[in-house]
């Protein structure tokens, strides 16, 4: 039986995975920093799909804490990279701190663990890594500034490595979902009310979505009718219009 690793794993797109991967028979490592949430999973899980669940507490922020979830990314043979936040507002009225630490999860520890997982897994010469980005990697966002030029880092860089262990046994992908019921709108301080209900998709739909697309070692996997013609609009639409029009969408949505 084949092991899954997933950061960011007690709510969320993260739960969802960790759902699916046991509903397809994959044992599991679940990450993240709530440990009461990762057990009451890893319970459910074992006793109701009978696979193996390990708990790892981590802020992935914090290099000691990142440390063993990098030794045993190199034993699995599937990573998701899903944790993550993001910040809204202006970038020069929120707390630098907060910043730097979203740039620390968002992108370095991923880089980290994709080192990890990827080195093993291309000396195997198996393996499977996605990392999840969104679709506010395609542009600027004002607003939201910060959080959409680490997604543009993590999109970039995975088409990258994928390209690079082409022909090796070892897929790598990269999700990028929309607007996605879960928790992380409220964390981020983003009015759920300001975006219109034909947007959103479930958590379980965009993991479902992810993992069929890794299965297929897509380089890039957009659910959803709207998001991938979001997508193509935004690669085709001038640069100009599209940042100004994400500014005016985050500035209401990030109002009180």
């Amino acid at each position: 039986m084949s092991a899954a690793l997933v950061t960011g794993a007690s709510t969320g797109i993260g739960e969802q995975f960790a759902r699916v991967l046991a509903e397809r028979g994959h044992d599991l490592v679940l990450v993240a920093r709530d440990r009461r949430r990762l057990d009451a999973l890893a319970g459910e899980l074992t006793e109701q799909r009978h696979v193996r669940c390990d708990v790892l507490t981590a802020d992935l922020t914090e290099a000691a804490q990142l440390a063993p979830v990098e030794t045993r990314a190199a034993d699995v043979d599937l990573l998701v990279n899903n944790a993550g936040f993001g910040t809204a507002g202006r970038f020069v009225d929120l707390d630098v701190d907060g910043e730097e630490r979203e740039v620390r999860l968002n992108v370095l520890a991923l880089v980290r663990l994709t080192h990890a997982a990827a080195r093993a897994m291309v000396a195997r010469g198996t393996g499977a890594i996605l990392n999840v980005a969104s679709i506010a990697a395609l542009q600027p966002a004002p607003n939201n500034a910060t959080y959409a030029a680490t997604k543009a880092f993590v999109l970039s860089f995975t088409e990258a490595v994928h390209e690079e262990v082409r022909g090796t046994g070892v897929a790598v992908s990269c999700l990028l979902p929309g607007f996605t019921r879960s928790e992380f709108q409220q964390r981020a301080g983003i009015d759920e009310s300001q975006i219109p209900g034909f947007l959103w998709q479930s958590a379980e739909h965009v993991a479902r979505a992810g993992l069929d697309g890794l299965a297929k070692n897509r380089a890039v996997i957009v659910p959803g009718a709207l998001n991938k013609s979001a997508a193509v609009a935004t690669r085709l639409a001038p640069h100009s219009i599209t940042r100004r029009a994400a500014g005016i969408v985050m500035r209401r949505s990030t109002e009180r």
